[in-house]
């Protein structure tokens, strides 16, 4: 439900293509959105028929055009707050949690490889429970140019990997910063680590080796807000 009211809300958003509904949330989106949320009024048992086996439609679904990804240039100027870059991480699920913490925590928008990336729907957009209408993105081709292209706009790149010496505290300021956050399973490729102007952990002192993606964006997203807000404090004094 989430998902559907952020992309009906969403004025970049196209027309939907096709809104089904139940009876009882019909009139929900139809009293906040009006003749926009118009929709085929089903019962729960043929909207499930009508979706990928095992999916949890809460009585609503909607098939939509993609949302169109903003240029590297109209994402990142002016350089001012925080970014979130991925590096092939592919689980849709983590991926849609990752938008969600990026909505949380106040961060410009989400940078995605055009491919070794999931698209911004299904599995993907019921995670992020509506974040992916919330925060732009963009896609690139090759994320080691796109990090060359930052740094001359004022961006620094701060990569997570958990064999740094650095703490993340300890990497994080008040400066624009990139977060990039590896893949699942390998990490920060070699080029991506090279083009970070500093790698840095997150401290583990449990002995538990790593966590998930989506936990650790969390962390490093919530460290990266409490930085810029320290920050100000003392640009304020």
């Amino acid at each position: 439900m989430h998902a559907v009211e952020a992309a009906l809300a969403n004025p970049r958003r196209a027309a939907a293509r096709r809104l089904l509904a139940t009876a009882d949330r019909a009139k929900a989106l139809n009293a906040r959105f009006g003749r926009a949320a118009s929709a085929e009024i089903l019962d729960g048992q043929d909207i499930a028929r009508l979706l990928p086996p095992g999916a949890v439609h809460q009585g609503v679904a909607m098939k939509i055009e993609p949302l169109e990804p903003l240029s590297l240039d109209a994402l990142g100027q002016p350089a001012e707050g925080l970014l979130l870059m991925l590096d092939q991480v592919t689980d849709p699920q983590n991926v849609g949690a990752i938008f969600r913490s990026a909505a949380a925590f106040g961060a410009r928008g989400v940078i995605l490889q055009d491919r070794n990336a999931p698209t911004l729907s299904g599995a993907l957009a019921k995670a992020a429970v509506g974040a992916v209408d919330r925060i732009p993105h963009a896609s690139v081709v090759n994320l080691s140019r796109a990090l060359e292209q930052l740094a001359d706009m004022g961006w620094r790149a701060v990569g997570l990997a958990g064999e740094a010496d650095l703490s993340l505290e300890a990497a994080l300021d008040a400066r624009p910063t990139v977060l990039v956050m590896g893949s699942e399973g390998d990490g920060l490729r070699r080029l991506v680590a090279e083009h970070c102007e500093v790698l840095a952990k997150i401290p583990m002192p449990g002995g538990f080796e790593s966590i998930n993606v989506s936990n650790a964006a969390a962390i490093a997203l919530y460290e990266a807000s409490r930085a810029r807000a320290l920050g100000e404090q003392v640009t304020q004094k």
